[in-house]
């Protein structure tokens, strides 16, 4: 398999520092952006050990095993940043998003956490592949069960799930067959909440670059008011 991919963060207009890290690792396949929660402390070092740790398990088992299981890959993150979280914030905890995925064999395997997010362009089209653990999502789906329940707006973006969180992930992982010329786009939401995702399909219609797709979304996020660290990572399938 071949990649193009770049990756580019930017702290925005509005906060004082990044809590956005990502992961770019073609070497191995491995993509990953996380996003430390806000209204916790420190963030960015929630941030920091999720991708730190996932980077390290992930070259690990591809010497040992030729592979990572990225279900117990997120679980063994989640247990590292409890553990930081216990040594720096043992009353208010810490916390951050995970958006991970593995290319092998021609196929994405793909597990999120939180609100980060990933998308797939394909012959035109944009597609999300995740969906975002939130209060809104949530009461969607017991909407949808019948429940008459009534969601306070306020607090529609709070995460309902993070890395850092006190019990084990019941995380799903799922699996997407690429062809050439995908397009896989990772990002914090600091690009999907200040610009749409048309805008986003725009972008990768000119048909540029990783490296100026990226460019491109940043300066679009900050355009729009740069209200968040933003953060992406763009990848090109260019061979399979």
């Amino acid at each position: 398999m071949q990649f193009t991919t770049a990756a580019l963060t930017h702290t925005g207009l509005v906060r004082r520092e990044n809590e956005d890290r990502f992961l770019n690792a073609p070497e191995i396949g491995l993509f990953a952006v996380a996003d430390g929660i806000g209204g916790l402390p420190m963030g960015a070092e929630a941030a920091e050990c999720a991708v730190k740790t996932l980077g390290a398990l992930a070259h690990k088992a591809v010497v040992d095993v030729g592979t990572l299981n990225l279900a117990e890959a997120f679980n063994a993150v989640n247990r590292t940043v409890l553990a930081l979280a216990e040594k720096l914030t043992p009353l208010t905890g810490l916390g951050c998003t995970l958006c991970a995925g593995i290319i092998r064999a021609g196929a994405l395997q793909l597990a999120n956490v939180g609100d980060s997010r990933c998308y797939l362009f394909r012959t035109g089209m944009l597609n999300l592949l995740t969906t975002d653990d939130t209060v809104a999502n949530e009461f969607e789906v017991r909407r949808a069960k019948g429940e008459r329940i009534t969601m306070d707006e306020r607090y529609r973006n709070a995460l309902t799930r993070c890395i850092g969180q006190p019990t084990e992930l019941d995380q799903q992982i799922f699996v997407h067959t690429l062809h050439e010329n995908d397009v896989l786009i990772f990002c914090s939401d600091g690009i999907n909440r200040m610009i749409s995702d048309a805008d986003i399909l725009n972008r990768l219609l000119e048909g540029k670059p990783p490296a100026l797709t990226a460019e491109a979304l940043i300066a679009d996020a900050l355009e729009a008011g740069g209200g968040d660290n933003a953060t992406c990572v763009v990848v090109r399938m260019d061979a399979l």
